[in-house]
């Protein structure tokens, strides 16, 4: 037995779906503004809005199946409600204290159906685990890459929960998917051409998460004898030479005092921001040992961040009086060892060529099972 040719696809579906895939991916630094326009012009119907999108475009699809779905009819609906069951109890169990947070997650739930149901078409011919392995794996590299991009720009959020989320909503798509055009037979054994489709998707998509978890969640751990602990994306020794590069750039060229949108996000500014809230918090709630070492950190690390107007406000500096009252108050508060939290998304302190070792090893065994010959027979 040989391998033989792999099977033609139609290019159409193909052309569709990338095209839907990089306009989503390249609308991320857009959609903050379009989000901000309609807050602005409808500030009582905000979440209204996207909550009743997001029903439309499910309205629309649930209506499609009913017109599909002719034969089959357990099955293909039953697919369909699981889809539905997984998104609901995903969205209960994911569900945070902010409406708007969860409307836009929601969200994400019709836009990558959209991306698998696209790719499913694109792989629909094969009727192999291929037509649901693949679209799987091509919606998982848009994730890595919408958010990647969101995290490169000003004021999105870009982490690897929100991939897990894609991933999910993947998953609901690909469930919505076969429920309108289930194939009558899935073959669980892949045919060649499809196993060297997923082998290389495979890797593809290894690589794009690796690529997008070692920029956005690697990191370090600084460990100070005076404060305590606190993570970084930056190794120690950078962090500080940022902090002398920064207060030489900012005192002649300072950050603007308005957001840009289409720009790069400065990561150190964004971290020295997040141990000024924290510090904030913890001031308003009391807790004055942590807030005193969270301004330690900032006058040992970001200092820059503290005396520097920019888009997130200005005056971030403690006045003297306030500096010595929360001083002489920490002092007499205990020497517990302090563990900063002020980063709201984690930051895992791993060997960067550990990391890539364990994910390079079985991707390269995945490229070689997948694309491997069968030897003639």
């Amino acid at each position: 037995m040989t391998d033989g040719p792999s099977r033609t696809l139609p290019a159409a579906p193909f052309v569709l779906a990338v095209t839907t895939a990089l306009a989503l991916v390249l609308s991320a630094p857009f959609v903050g503004q379009i989000r901000s326009a309609v807050r602005a012009a409808f500030p009582g119907q905000y979440l209204l809005i996207i909550a009743g999108t997001a029903g439309l475009g499910l309205a629309a699809a649930l209506a499609a199946a009913a017109w599909r779905i002719r034969d089959r009819r357990a099955a293909r609906y039953g697919l369909i409600v699981l889809g539905l069951l997984i998104a609901v109890g995903y969205s209960a169990w994911n569900t945070s204290p902010s409406p708007e947070r969860n409307a836009v997650e929601r969200f994400h739930f019709l836009q990558y159906g959209l991306i698998a149901f696209l790719f499913y078409r694109a792989w629909r011919p094969l009727e192999d685990v291929g037509v649901i392995i693949l679209p799987l794996l091509a919606g998982l590299i848009v994730s890595a890459a919408e958010e990647w991009l969101q995290w490169f720009i000003p004021n999105r959020v870009g982490e690897i929960n929100d991939v897990l989320l894609n991933l999910v909503a993947i998953l609901c798509g690909l469930l919505f998917s076969l429920g309108i055009d289930l194939p009558r037979r899935i073959s669980l054994a892949p045919a060649a051409g499809t196993r060297r489709r997923i082998a290389r998707l495979a890797v593809a998509a290894s690589i794009a998460l690796a690529v997008f978890f070692h920029i956005v969640h690697l990191g370090y751990v600084v460990s100070d004898p005076e404060i305590g602990r606190f993570t970084t994306r930056f190794a120690p020794e950078r962090l500080l030479a940022l902090q002398s590069e920064r207060a030489a750039t900012w005192a002649t060229s300072p950050p603007s005092t308005t957001l840009v949108r289409l720009s790069r996000e400065d990561q150190y500014l964004t971290e020295g921001m997040e141990h000024i809230r924290e510090r904030n918090e913890r001031w308003a709630a009391g807790a004055i040992r942590a807030a005193w070492l969270e301004n330690r950190i900032l006058e040992k690390y970001y200092a820059p961040v503290l005396r520097t107007p920019s888009h997130e406000g200005a005056g971030h500096a403690w006045p003297d009086a306030q500096r010595g009252d929360a001083q002489s108050r920490a002092a007499a508060a205990g020497q517990d060892e302090f563990v900063s939290a002020a980063y709201p998304y984690r930051i895992y302190p791993w060997s960067k060529p550990a990391f890539w070792t364990l994910v390079l090893l079985p991707m390269a065994l995945i490229w070689r099972i997948g694309t491997r010959r069968n030897r003639p027979s």
